[in-house]
């Protein structure tokens, strides 16, 4: 009988009789999804805005205010009589007209103030110290909005904790996008410069989150970005980012004078290339007056750079960077070094970065991962970070879920880039995070031609916490995934807590079902895609993913105390004997830095073998909860973008099981343990996932590639794409 159900069945069942009454969305709005208010949960109503400037940011401010209120407000509120009141925006000297006395110091040229008001038409003003400023005041006004909150008494002010707030595309001229996952690239270079009004919405959805500048193109790049025929495409793009605050920046290819400019050599202390240098920035800065800078890839997977005339990095930072400083312009110079090692490659970039200390000019900053190795599901903070005092120096995180499902899963990143954010450097002293140690921050970009710009409706979620986060690091994961979950899914509370429940399980989850306890990289090789711990063949024994488990008869992990590679010792020595001391070392981070034996006793008292099987376990059950807690939600979710998650979570139910199953065959193979009681064993032998190939992975369109995923799965195996 029904009464008998349990509840939540009973739910499911009455929620698969019902209709869905929700209007179908394919995503394209993003966060800037502006539906009519509920008379429930708002009772102000706003007429628009009114610039009281002339600059093209408040325009561009006045006209998306304008935009959210028309159609917020759409739906009379019955029963009411509301008051129909104006924003006035602008500076405090713009403002003077209105009597009010407004306070921007301290906010800089980029924060904002919004304050409730009254008298002469207006009720809410948003001041700043300039139309960025402006512009950021008057989507955070949207937000408020948006998220049903009051607007009697405003009285918000904020500015970025960083003046470089930047997303790196890997874009590559010829349309595809290196680790993308979303379709082609956004920039159509065979079109421009005619307009495009999807950079437009580009733009706006960037600036809506603090985002101030973007990378175009691939750091592994192609030197004709820099010829001017590419230049004034470029600059085409850069009209229409103005506006919104966003100032554009370029990969530049080392050997660009040799490649494109005729030169013999590309050494940055010959003469004939710093001039041709400078030059280059001239005609660049001609075309675009406030063009951000370059982002540098320099000897690292075979990129050239200074190293390659006997060079350092500083010398070619340095070279970069007084070609730029007439102009105001920035190099980032990246610290991604990855190259053939005898030792540790998580201890390369330190290696190389560390003895350059204080030899950059002022206008370079050195961008770091953040961690050493390579965006891994989980990885300690990057060593350099609190090491390089007397340098600039960026964080760099990765929006594109290379290492983590790539496509199709529920991922939200933003937990692993506050733990990151959050971890204690102990440099100078204990007590200060990496948030402090760092100038800017960078994030490898997850966008694409997809209608839903990240092939993932969830995949939004890491645009949107990057450029939160990138505004105030100190924001935590809860209230930046409640504010998404408003703006894009509905207010709600029914589907507000569960939705960031998911969320905010979802990284952990990740973890446990490819890498927990501090593995990394058991990635199959190349394309990254699915597990394959078992690969030790390549030439090169860092491209095997057990060159980082050391998993043998004896145990797993990588000895990185002085009995090993001692890479523990390029942190704070406070960091350092923690990282050491197996009984100060947090457990997430165990495998990274030693090598024990499977018997090994955790805290939990479990062996280190039947841990590891209990993580591989919690991170497949966790993805078959979302699965039925998005079941649940069915009748407050539009049909369209319903049945996309729930695909994306039955992909992740196979996935994490493959990730599971193949990885304890593998380790049941060294170890010859028994699985703990109650566990289920592999649905294969080890053989059967070994025989999985993947040439191309699903939503990846390499260089050269097909469009379509391809694979040669066993009968039964894993499919290319749902």
């Amino acid at each position: 009988m029904l009464s008998t159900l349990p509840l939540r069945l009973l739910l499911l069942a009455l929620f698969a009789l019902m209709p869905s009454a929700v209007a179908a969305e394919d995503g394209y709005d993003l966060w800037l999804r502006y539906r009519p208010a509920s008379a429930s949960r708002l009772v102000e109503h706003l007429e628009g805005a009114d610039a009281y400037s002339d600059d093209p940011r408040v325009v561009a401010a006045a006209r998306e205010f304008n935009r959210a209120v028309t159609a917020i407000y759409s739906e009379p509120l019955p029963g009411r009589e509301l008051q129909r009141d104006q924003v006035a925006l602008g500076t405090p000297e713009d403002l003077k007209p209105l009597g009010l006395n407004l306070d921007t110091s301290g906010l800089g040229p980029e924060g904002y103030l919004v304050r409730s008001v009254s008298g002469r038409g207006h009720r809410i003003v948003v001041a700043g110290n300039s139309g960025a400023g402006i512009l950021y005041g008057t989507f955070a006004l949207i937000r408020e909005i948006q998220m049903g909150h009051g607007l009697d008494h405003l009285n918000l002010r904020s500015s970025p904790r960083y003046p470089l707030r930047i997303l790196d595309h890997w874009d590559n001229l010829d349309g595809t996008v290196e680790r993308g996952y979303a379709g082609p690239s956004l920039w159509n270079w065979a079109e421009l410069p005619k307009s495009n009004p999807r950079l437009v919405d580009y733009a706006r959805a960037n600036a809506s989150v603090g985002i101030n500048g973007t990378v175009l193109n691939n750091p592994n790049t192609d030197a004709r970005i820099l010829t001017s025929e590419y230049l004034r495409k470029v600059a085409a793009i850069a009209d229409v980012f103005r506006p919104y605050g966003i100032r554009v920046y370029l990969s530049a290819r080392f050997s660009a004078p040799k490649e494109i400019g005729g030169l013999a050599s590309a050494d940055p202390l010959e003469p004939a290339v710093r001039a041709w240098w400078r030059a280059k920035a001239d005609e660049i800065y001609r075309l675009i007056p406030d063009f951000g800078g370059f982002l540098v890839k320099a000897n690292s997977e075979g990129q050239p750079g200074p190293q390659t005339y006997g060079r350092s990095h500083a010398d070619g930072a340095n070279m970069l960077g007084e070609a730029l400083a007439p102009h105001h312009g920035i190099v980032l110079w990246r610290a991604f070094v990855y190259s053939a090692v005898k030792e540790d490659r998580a201890k390369q970039s330190y290696d190389e970065f560390r003895p350059l200390d204080g030899k950059f000019l002022p206008n370079v900053i050195v961008q770091v991962k953040n961690g050493p190795i390579d965006f891994q599901p989980r990885e300690p903070f990057h060593p350099l970070f609190g090491q390089m005092a007397r340098t600039n120096v960026a964080i760099e995180v990765q929006l594109t879920r290379e290492y983590l499902g790539q496509r199709s899963e529920i991922v939200f990143l933003e937990p692993m880039w506050s733990e990151a954010l959050d971890a204690d450097t102990c440099s100078p002293g204990c007590g200060t995070p990496v948030r402090d140690t760092i100038k800017a921050i960078a994030g490898v970009a997850n966008i694409g031609s997809s209608r839903n710009w990240t092939g993932n409706h969830f995949d939004q979620a890491n645009w949107y916490a990057f450029g939160r986060l990138a505004w105030n690091p100190a924001q935590s994961p809860s209230s930046i995934a409640e504010e998404w979950t408003r703006m894009t899914w509905g207010n709600d509370p029914r589907l507000v807590r569960p939705v960031v429940s998911v969320m905010l399980n979802s990284r952990e989850a990740a973890v446990d079902a490819m890498t927990p306890l501090g593995l990394a990289h058991q990635m199959a090789t190349d394309h990254h895609y699915g597990p394959g711990p078992w690969i030790c063949d390549l030439a090169e024994p860092s491209w095997n993913p057990c060159y980082y488990s050391r998993a043998d008869a004896s145990g797993i992990g990588f000895d990185r105390t002085v009995t090993g590679s001692n890479a523990v010792a390029q942190y704070a020595p406070p960091v350092g004997r923690c990282f050491a001391d197996l009984k100060c070392v947090p457990e997430k981070y165990l495998l990274w830095f030693h090598h024990l034996p499977w018997t090994y006793r955790m805290r939990s008292r479990r062996s280190l073998w039947n841990e590891l099987v209990t993580h591989y376990d919690r991170g497949v059950e966790t993805v078959n909860a979302s699965r039925r807690e998005w079941e649940l939600l069915r009748p407050f979710v539009d049909a369209q973008r319903h049945t996309a998650v729930a695909t994306a979570l039955d992909r992740q139910r196979i996935e994490w099981k493959w990730w599971r199953d193949a990885s304890i065959a593998y380790w049941q193979r060294l170890s010859k343990l028994p699985l703990p009681e109650g566990y289920s064993p592999p649905a294969h032998p080890l053989s059967w996932y070994q025989s999985i190939r993947f040439e191309t992975v699903p939503g990846y369109l390499a260089p050269g590639a097909g469009r379509e995923p391809t694979c040669s799965p066993p009968q039964g195996g894993p499919p290319c794409a749902l």
